[in-house]
This record gives structure tokens, C-alpha cells and sequence, in this order.
């Protein structure tokens, strides 16, 4: 039987068994509404509150700060749509980048529809945005401006906090989506400087379908779920409390463990990208050579289509991921790859590999000793390979 390796940790991660043993209590035993009074049910508000006061305490900010969603996705909706409409009769105009999630794309393009105009911040072959550029953007009607803090297909980390030093002092508020950098990265709001932020548990370790929107004190956004006064009334609906437990405490122990995991992601992400770009010809590293997520390694392979790779890996045991989890089943080109410069023909050919905590050296060396075969099987097939290939 293939040896088992798991390299799509950009897609989702395990549930970790310390996670889930603080969570299983409110499947059952304390199975209380928080929004009733009797003793279970005020055993399941102080257990959110718990949970609030510890994202807020890793978060440096206040507690009343934290809204609890139903992930990522949901809290990008939710800032920015909630921001763009409370403050409309200021200005509609927005700003966000070409790289985004399309949690952040597709919500700006829904909110074109209304008339909000969205300006589409590019970037360069590396998948960074431009600050002087975006500082040429920015004019009267500008409200909100979108960006990611680190990339979900390329590892690209943006420079979050020199975009906000830059926004400091206009009327322009800052939203960054950290879903995919906040368990390795510094995801202090004070260091930062941003105003609303969106993270997602099951990217570290946690369940799926809860996550967190930071929203500054003061920043006018508007609930964009009706029904019950949840969440200070700023989002409806009986809180997953269970899953919120489990986001804390998930998010605890990834910060608590982030050092000693990125020294350790570092080593096996550069001794993979090393052994691909030895042992395979025409490849290309895409993202940040060096500003990218400590795990997160991906390439673009030539004369070779990405989901074909996928499938051979799989039958050696091997998951990893062609462009980004949300699109893979997509035939469309990547648009974070469009937007690096990168032809069409050649983004068909891109592999996502990204690391976790149980990944180790031997994990690296399997997939280095099973790549290229399958990349010279495939291109065997392939009418536009060169014969030398």
C-alpha cells in the first residue's frame, strides 16, 4: 500500500484531538441556548464569553470587538458588505486586489450590482499589490479597502501593515483577510493596524464552519443576518457553541506552538522546493520567494495539466491540491496566476503543496522521489512538450 501524505493544509486541516476534546461537552451535556436564563443555558453563554475573551486576548483587542460567524467566507461578507452599505452616503467606492479569495472577489462583484464601484488592485509577478499604487487609487468616495493578508494559492504574504500606516489618518477603513496566514502569522490587530479582520478555525487545526470577524469599536457595518440580537446584534442566529470553543482553543495552541512550527515548516517547505526545482525541468516557483507563508509551496509546471497530477499523486497516497481548494474544480485559469503575468497555458499546470504539523522529512522525500516520474509520464503524453522534456 502507498504511503499516506498529506499536503493540502492550505484547504483544510485536521481537527486536533485537544480541540475536540474541549468541544465534545457541548454536543451533549451542555447543550443549553445560550440566549435562555436557566443554569445550561448560562453554562453555554459564559463558555462563548470564555472563548471571546481569549480570540480577543491573542487578537489585542477588546472582547466586545469579536464577532463569532460561521467562517471565513460568511465574516468577509460581512465586513465588507456590512462596511460598503453603512457608509454609502459618504462614498461608494471600494478597493481590493486582483489576488483575493473570492470571498472577497465575489462580494465586491455583488456589491457592483448597487451601484458601489470596485477598483481591482494589481499586482506584481510575485503576487504582491503595490502601495504607491494604491495610494493613487484612494480619492473622495474611497470607503473600504480589501487586502488579504497572506494568499491562499501562492503563499504570498502582503504587506498589511505598511498599507494601513498609509490609510491612518484618512476616512478610509481597512478590512484584511487572514483566514490563511493566522495560524503562523502575527495576527495582532494593534500591529497590523487594521480595521476588521476575518479568520476561519479549520484552517488551524479547528472545526469547520465557525469563524471570527474583528471589528474595530466604532466602525459602522451593518448586520447582514437577520433574526435574533446574536453577537451584540450584529449577527443573528444561535451560536454554534461548540465550534466557538473549539476556534479558541485551536487558536490558542497554534499561537502558543507558532514559532516552533513555522522553524519546522520553513526547513521541509525549502528542502521541497529545492528538490522540485533540481529534479523537474521547466517549473517555475510561484509567490514570494522569500515573504510567503512558512508551509506553502507551489509551482507551475509546464506541458502538464494540474489536475492530471493531482490524480497520479493520489493513486502514490499523495493529497495535494491544483491552484486553490475553492476552484479546483473549475477549468478556468487561476486568477491569482492571470494576474502574476503568468500565460495560461502554463497556470494550467499549477500544484499547490502545503505543509503541516505532521508532516516530517520523510513525507518530503516521497514526494520528491514519486514528482518526477509522473511529471516525465505525463509529458510523454503531452503533444506541446518538447521531445527533450
Amino acid at each position: 500500500m502507498a504511503r499516506f501524505v498529506y499536503m493540502d493544509h492550505a484547504a483544510t486541516t485536521a481537527v486536533r484531538a485537544e480541540v475536540l476534546e474541549s468541544m465534545l461537552p457541548y454536543f451533549s451535556a451542555r447543550y443549553g441556548n445560550p440566549s435562555s436564563l436557566y443554569s445550561i443555558a448560562r453554562e453555554t453563554r459564559q463558555a462563548i464569553e470564555n472563548a471571546r475573551e481569549t480570540v480577543a486576548g491573542i487578537l489585542e483587542c477588546e472582547p466586545a470587538e469579536i464577532i463569532f460567524t460561521g467562517g471565513g467566507t460568511e465574516s468577509d461578507n460581512l465586513a465588507i458588505k456590512g462596511i460598503a452599505h453603512a457608509n454609502q452616503k459618504r462614498g461608494q467606492h471600494l478597493v481590493t486586489s486582483q489576488v483575493e479569495h473570492h470571498a472577497v472577489l465575489h462580494t465586491c462583484q455583488s456589491l457592483e450590482k448597487f451601484g458601489f464601484r470596485v477598483t481591482y488592485l494589481p499586482v506584481d509577478k510575485d503576487a504582491v499589490v503595490d502601495i504607491k499604487a494604491l495610494e493613487k487609487l484612494l480619492e473622495e468616495q474611497t470607503t473600504l479597502v480589501s487586502i488579504m493578508l497572506a494568499n491562499n494559492e501562492v503563499g504570498t504574504i502582503q504587506p498589511v501593515a505598511e498599507i494601513a500606516a498609509l490609510l491612518r489618518g484618512r476616512r478610509v477603513f481597512f478590512h484584511t483577510d487572514a483566514v490563511q496566514g493566522a495560524g503562523s502569522l502575527n495576527i495582532s490587530v494593534k500591529r497590523l493596524g487594521v480595521d476588521s479582520m476575518s479568520l476561519s478555525s479549520h484552517k488551524f487545526y479547528g472545526p469547520k464552519g465557525v469563524g471570527v470577524l474583528y471589528l474595530k469599536k466604532g466602525v459602522p457595518c451593518l448586520s447582514q443576518m437577520q433574526g435574533g440580537g446574536q453577537e451584540r446584534n450584529r449577527r443573528a442566529g444561535t451560536e454554534n457553541v461548540a465550534g466557538i470553543v473549539g476556534f479558541a482553543r485551536a487558536l490558542e495552541l497554534a499561537v502558543s506552538e507558532r514559532e516552533e512550527q513555522n522553524l519546522k515548516m520553513r526547513g521541509l517547505r525549502d528542502a521541497l522546493i529545492r528538490g522540485i526545482m533540481e529534479k523537474i525541468d521547466h517549473v517555475r516557483l510561484t509567490g514570494h520567494p522569500e515573504e510567503r507563508l512558512p508551509g506553502h509551496a507551489s509551482f507551475c509546471f509546464e506541458f502538464v495539466e494540474g489536475e492530471s497530477v493531482l490524480l497520479n499523486l493520489d493513486a502514490q497516497g499523495i493529497c495535494v491540491s491544483s491552484g486553490s481548494a475553492c476552484t479546483s474544480g473549475s477549468l478556468e485559469p487561476s486568477h491569482v496566476l492571470r494576474a502574476m503575468g503568468i500565460p495560461v497555458e502554463t497556470s494550467h499546470g499549477s500544484i499547490r503543496l502545503t505543509l503541516g504539523r505532521d508532516n516530517n522529512m520523510e513525507d518530503v522525500d516521497y514526494l520528491i522521489e514519486v514528482f518526477p516520474p509522473i511529471i516525465e509520464k505525463l509529458r510523454a503524453m503531452s503533444p506541446l512538450a518538447p521531445k527533450s522534456c
